[in-house]
């Protein structure tokens, strides 16, 4: 087997870009074991701002796999994070490190214990620092700061900063029935998040697990789950989610998020059973409105996971939408603090308006083109017109010169739409979809122009990087 697989890997090493290259010296030091583990898995060179990886097996074998494969992307994440997560929650390294070992881990099930211990031994076997702490904290990294961090401290009667809170992530839909080209079901989202986070949002993953569904998804180096969330597993159910604004609640003896998403992504075949998952053992971190589509049935629905409450809507003739706002009656009243869904001038609020547009406009038209139109759209429902920034489906906070004071966001903040995916029946049948590196509607990032030009920011440099928007581009499940 030795000989096969010297080959494979010498093949796959001499078309991975340098930042990925593995040098001689970190090969020989593979034992044979973690050889045929690789064996199984490979990594692509990127294309148009992607990278594509292949993971096969055991919890443990695709986890080093990842390790492995990423580890070059996963080091340039840690460094980043352990500068940007401590300026943004006033708390050390040490204690997002201290509440992923004694508060998350207690909680993570075997087979996702393995996996993440799998990471680290990848990524040690290419040199890289770390241990299971700061992956469990990498994994953690939407609900650490924007949820635990706030709650800890109103149990300590600590001041929380300004800008702490659930993050104002994502803009997205599902359409299906009268409401499609071909009524069935058609899915799209755009993720929202840091500029400095969201430029490393970039890897295709193709999970073939030894128990549960295959996965195809977008995702984060060093995460288990897709964390934006987009994909599609092999049962046929399409995945995707929103952020709920303003949102607040945590319970310390609850199921991390990154476990149950990644957990229903891989073991559910329906729209119920992705639903019993995710509520099982929530504890309130990053609680989104979760967007589920079956190409089975052709039903869609939207979980509306607070930690107090949820709530489903489920539709086989209809258009569900995500815009980071809530839309139960008892998640805003006990889990949501400052929410008026009146004011127009609040992004959730102004994009909601913008997709009832699109909603009529395209009804009956709706087709993966279409989607892409959609995920966009930088039309604003406030300045009536084409005006790129927060009001619109594809963020732009680095062109807004308002902010958002809701959300604590300042003018110019480098935050918005990182990319974008779509997929619609007929791709989720042969796991793919179409994605965008970068905003949809074309406009780049310059980092090193824009730090000239707002120098409140300087604290990002080093880590803050160019997203050049690239076009549509179709990925598919390994064959």
């Amino acid at each position: 087997m030795r000989a096969p697989f010297v080959l494979l890997l010498t093949c796959f090493l001499s078309l991975l870009p340098l930042s990925a290259q593995i040098s001689p010296a970190q090969r020989d030091t593979l034992s044979a074991q973690q050889k045929q583990w690789l064996a199984h898995s490979f990594r692509r060179p990127q294309r148009r701002g992607w990278t594509f990886v292949h993971l096969q097996g055991t919890p443990q074998q695709i986890g080093f796999q990842h390790g492995y494969w990423l580890a070059p992307e996963i080091d340039d994440e840690l460094k980043m994070f352990r500068v940007a997560m401590p300026h943004e929650t006033k708390k050390s390294w040490e204690f997002l490190r201290d509440a992923a070992q004694n508060m998350l881990l207690p909680h993570i099930e075997p087979q996702y214990r393995q996996e993440l211990e799998g990471i680290v031994e990848g990524a040690r076997a290419r040199g890289v620092e770390a241990d299971l702490d700061d992956i469990i904290v990498l994994n953690a990294m939407e609900a650490l700061p924007g949820y635990y961090v706030p709650w800890y401290n109103r149990q300590h009667d600590q001041k929380t900063p300004g800008a702490l809170q659930a993050p104002p992530n994502c803009s997205a839909f599902v359409a299906t029935g009268s409401f499609t080209k071909d009524g069935k079901i058609v899915m799209g989202h755009n993720n929202w998040t840091d500029y400095y986070a969201g430029e490393r949002w970039n890897v295709i993953f193709d999970i073939v697990p030894s128990t549960g569904y295959r996965i195809f998804m977008d995702g984060y180096p060093g995460v288990i789950t897709s964390d934006d969330d987009f994909g599609v597993n092999s049962a046929g159910l399409m995945v995707t989610e929103t952020t709920i604004s303003l949102f607040r609640g945590w319970d310390p003896n609850g199921i991390p998020e990154f476990v149950r998403s990644r957990k229903a992504m891989q073991y559910a075949s329906s729209i119920g059973q992705y639903v019993r998952i995710m509520v099982k053992g929530d504890n309130g971190g990053y609680a989104n409105d979760w967007l589920i589509g079956d190409r089975k049935t052709n039903e869609i629905a939207r979980l509306e996971l607070g930690l107090k409450h949820y709530r489903v809507w489920r539709t086989k003739d209809g258009m569900l939408v995500g815009a980071n706002y809530p839309q139960d009656p008892a998640v805003i009243r006990d889990e949501i603090h400052g929410y008026h869904p009146d004011d127009v001038l609040f992004s959730p609020n102004a994009r909601r308006a913008r997709w009832m547009e699109l909603e009529k406009e395209y009804k009956g038209k709706i087709d993966v083109k279409v989607a892409e139109k959609m995920e966009a759209d930088d039309y604003d429902v406030v300045m009536q017109g084409k005006h790129p920034g927060l009001h619109t489906l594809v963020g732009h906070g680095d062109l807004d010169s308002d902010g958002q004071p809701l959300w604590k966001v300042p003018p110019f903040d480098p935050m918005g739409t990182v990319q974008a995916k779509v997929i619609d029946s007929t791709l989720a049948g042969k796991l793919a979809f179409i994605a965008a590196y970068g905003a949809p509607d074309g406009i780049s990032f310059h980092a090193a122009v824009f730090l000239q030009k707002h120098p409140e920011f300087d604290w990002q440099k080093g880590f803050l990087k160019d997203m050049i928007a690239q076009p549509w581009t179709e990925f598919s499940a390994a064959h």
